[in-house]
């Protein structure tokens, strides 16, 4: 079944006779435009019904119609008019539709253009072809009659739609399907197919799992997890055949060390998952982005392009490290405070908003590193998550550490002393995800 892509944006009906009508504040998220006008005015002579875009009132408008009697044809030219015509005579007794076509609206770099169909039974149809020449997006439209004097009757009823970009005109299958007033998206939560239906230049979004949180440490807060792997890369090429798409796990909160995420892999590239969180071996793990370490061991490495390493514990764990930064040590003092994550990128924040994922604009964040103190005393402050779905620690009866965000690739937190010298477990990394983008 076709997808339906008009938008109701507005509609008015005149209430009092009125001179003249104005859509403004138009969105600028659909790629035409489309008015629909019933309309009779309230005074002889019979007159045009004209626009104005943007307020223009410059000698910018040029449009040409032809208009039929029912025993013959005439045409009509006009060029270099402060205001251009979308019909031709309306009626004062009797009802004229028009539709007027707007296209490529929104543009900013061509001349706007417009094509209209009208008729009444006093002046027959009416076919209008018209230019605005100017490269402005059309924000507002000036509906008027032709001389003064002349007004909208009441009734009148004119209605504006939006023509959305629909998946109908998708170029590829596989996943799920989003679009902006530029791009469709290809969003994959889990493992599946890319099939684009011709040869595409696509860019593409990668990210891996995120790590585990460390789980108890004893009397030191455990280490975060490490974000997953993140790449952004633009121009890519694609055949028309399939492509197996793999988003990777989060890493599980062990009863040590936290294992480390999962791959995310397609067309070749391939992000490493995000290391697992210090506990027991001290030290983060490597990954995509390290993961923090604990006991005065150090943070995991990131890898190069995709990730930051992890912070260094103390009393306090690391946290782990993300896409955009490293993660903060853990501190020896201030009752063995926990790192914070490291935060994630928002270098695909357009993406996140076209297809509803990611955390505020976000992915990838590390997990936060649990507190300790070293003396048998709770730990109190905490390590934050990384912004992009980063877990954060917290202190509670069992000092369990915050999952990472599912589908940002955030980094599980590590665990929190919690009561003497016993720690809670780290939380789990958040799953990945692998988004494909194309123009229209």
């Amino acid at each position: 079944m076709a997808t339906n892509t008009y938008v109701a944006l507005d509609k008015v009906t005149v209430g009092t006779a009125t001179s003249s009508i104005t859509f403004s504040s138009i969105p600028q998220t659909y790629t035409d435009l489309v008015m629909v006008i019933n309309t009779k005015q309230t005074a002889t002579p019979n007159r045009w019904t004209t626009i104005r875009l943007n307020s223009d009132t410059g000698t910018n408008y040029s449009y040409t119609s032809l208009e039929g009697s029912g025993s013959a044809a005439s045409s009509y030219r006009e060029s270099n008019q402060t205001r251009g015509a979308i019909n031709f005579k309306t009626s004062t007794t009797n009802w004229g539709q028009n539709t007027v076509h707007f296209q490529n609206y929104s543009n900013s770099t061509t001349y706007k253009t417009w094509i209209s169909r009208g008729d009444s039974s006093d002046n027959g149809p009416c076919a209008i072809v018209g230019l605005w020449r100017s490269t402005s997006a059309v924000t507002s439209i000036l509906i008027t009659l032709e001389g003064s004097g002349q007004n909208f009757d009441v009734g009148s009823t004119f209605s504006l739609y939006g023509i959305a970009a629909s998946s109908v005109g998708a170029k590829a299958t596989g996943g799920t399907i989003s679009s902006d007033s530029q791009y469709y998206y290809h969003t994959f939560t889990s493992t599946g197919t890319f099939t684009p239906l011709q040869s595409l230049s696509a860019d593409m979004l990668v990210v891996a799992g995120g790590g585990g949180g460390g789980s108890q440490r004893g009397c030191r807060g455990n280490g975060g997890g490490g974000a997953g792997g993140y790449q952004l890369l633009t121009s890519q090429s694609f055949s028309a055949t399939g492509y197996t798409v793999t988003v990777g796990a989060g890493g599980a909160a062990g009863t040590t060390t936290g294992s480390s995420g999962s791959n995310s892999v397609l067309n070749s590239i391939t992000s490493t998952g995000g290391g697992g969180g210090g506990a027991g071996s001290n030290n983060g793990l490597n990954g995509g982005s390290g993961g923090g370490g604990v006991n005065y061991g150090t943070g995991g490495t990131g890898t190069s392009g995709q990730g930051y390493a992890g912070g260094s514990g103390a009393e306090g764990g690391g946290g782990g490290g993300g896409a955009g930064s490293i993660g903060i040590a853990g501190n020896v003092t201030a009752a063995g405070s926990g790192g914070n994550g490291g935060a994630g990128s928002n270098s695909a924040a357009s993406w996140a908003t076209a297809t509803g994922m990611g955390v505020n604009g976000y992915f990838a964040g590390g997990g936060g590193g649990g507190s300790g103190n070293g003396t048998g005393t709770p730990g109190l402050i905490q390590g934050i998550g990384g912004a992009g779905g980063g877990g954060t620690a917290y202190y509670a009866s069992s000092g369990q550490g915050g999952s990472g965000v599912a589908n940002t690739g955030g980094g599980g937190a590590g665990g929190t002393e919690y009561s003497g010298c016993t720690s809670g477990n780290g939380g789990a990394g958040g799953s990945g995800i692998v988004i494909v983008r194309y123009a229209k």
